[in-house]
Parts: C-alpha cells; structure tokens; sequence
C-alpha cells in the first residue's frame, strides 16, 4: 500500500504542477565559442594536354598546257573613193513684192466699263 500512496501523490503533484505557472528566471552566462577547425589544402591542378599535330596539305594537282594562238589572217587592201561630182549652179532668188497699204483703225467705243475687241481686216 505504500506504494499506491506514492504513485497517487506523485500523480496530484504532476496534476497541480500543470494548472500554474511561474516566470522564467535570468538568463545565464553565455557559452564560450568553440575552435575554428583547420584549412583544408588546395588540390593540384592538373597539367594541361598538348595540342595535336596539324595534317598536311595536299599537293597541287599540274595545271594544262596553254594551247597555240593561231596565225592572224592579213587584212584586205582598201578600195579608191570614187570623184566628187558637180555641183549645179545656184538659181536667182526672185524680186520681192511690194507691202500692202495700212489698213485704218476703228472707232473707239465709249467708256461702259466692257473691253472692245478690234480685229484689222484682211
């Protein structure tokens, strides 16, 4: 029976613990910071491969022989121009003729403010 007492005390003591609450206390002394672990080495670099040989160029192929020019034919001799023929003889120029005589003028029309046409006769 001593054992049911405990277990029914602790049980109260768990049920009353959760019904309040009491505010937290200082903060304590922060930690102290621990050791930076060392550096890694760098790794190598591997060396760097050479460049492949360059390939030959092929040769030129024989170009063909250049054939002959022919001969160049002789050009024709070039025929006489043949004479100049007469020119006949220039004719007279005729007699001029005598003017016509001036022809009067019109009337001029009185000022109505209208443009008058006058036409000469023949």
């Amino acid at each position: 029976m001593k054992h049911s007492n405990l277990i029914a005390v602790t049980i109260m003591t768990l049920a009353l613990s959760a019904c309040f609450s009491l505010p937290a206390g200082p903060a304590g002394p922060q930690g102290a910071t621990g050791d930076t672990g060392a550096k890694g080495n760098t790794g190598y670099t591997g060396a760097t491969g050479r460049p492949g040989a360059t390939g030959d160029t092929g040769a030129t192929g024989y170009t063909g022989a250049t054939g002959y020019t022919g001969a160049t034919g002789n050009t024709g001799a070039t025929g006489d121009t043949g004479a100049t023929g007469y020119t006949g003889a220039t004719g007279d120029t005729g007699a001029t003729g005598n003017k016509g005589a001036k022809g009067n003028t019109g009337a001029t029309g009185t000022g109505t403010g209208d443009t008058v046409v006058i036409v000469p006769s023949r």
